[in-house]
């Protein structure tokens, strides 16, 4: 599933690029979400990027944590926890993408010329989820700077927030935030006794690292 998300949205985000109309009908608004009723783009938002640096980089990070929750969830059919992984994997990252929009869409309702763009909210649940299963895991912060999973997503999560007050960029910090933290609760949502393993893997990092 991860390759046909990264083709889906590879193919909708180029011929958006080329594409104004197009662009402005896929992009997320909450004054035409909240006032219009246009509620599709919650969701069609997420197939649709401002540029090819903002695609490539949603799209290597969905790729690489993508395909190792997707072996995962494979795994816990083999365990007998899950039935159907791959609806499993669909449902988080697109709901991800729509459930990271709310916020955003409640602070913005009124704000006619407020738009937003790209798979973020779904790429940063993929990512927690990933965290989440493999906490000790080391991750590169700015593909240079070595850490603990765990670590870097609550500095992921301080600088989200962070920036979310301060608002100086054009960046949709509360869609990163709010998926990543629907990708850390993800699982716990299929089987309450992963936040048990969970806080195994905290108490006992030697074992698990």
């Amino acid at each position: 599933m991860t390759i046909i998300f990264v083709a889906i949205t590879c193919l909708i985000s180029f011929v958006a690029f080329n594409n104004e109309k197009l662009f402005g009908k896929l992009q997320f608004n909450a004054y035409q979400i909240y006032h219009r009723k246009e509620y599709y783009r919650l969701l069609t938002h997420g197939f649709i990027h401002a540029d090819w640096m903002h695609l490539i980089v949603n799209m290597l990070v969905l790729y690489m944590f993508g395909k190792s929750i997707e072996t995962k969830f494979t795994q816990l059919e083999i365990e007998g926890v899950i039935n159907y992984p791959f609806l499993w994997y669909s449902f988080l990252y697109l709901t991800a993408i729509i459930i990271s929009s709310l916020t955003t869409l409640k602070k913005h309702r009124d704000d006619i010329w407020y738009n937003s763009v790209g798979a973020s909210g779904g790429v940063s649940a993929i990512l927690f989820c990933y965290i989440f299963f493999y906490p000790f895991r080391i991750l590169l912060l700015y593909g240079i700077i070595p850490l603990p999973g765990i670590v870097l997503g609550v500095l992921y999560l301080f600088y989200s927030q962070y920036m979310s007050k301060k608002n100086r960029d054009n960046i949709n910090h509360d869609a990163h935030f709010v998926g990543a933290v629907f990708g850390f609760l993800f699982p716990i949502l299929i089987n309450y006794h992963f936040l048990f393993e969970f806080i195994s893997k905290i108490l006992h990092p030697s074992i698990y690292s």
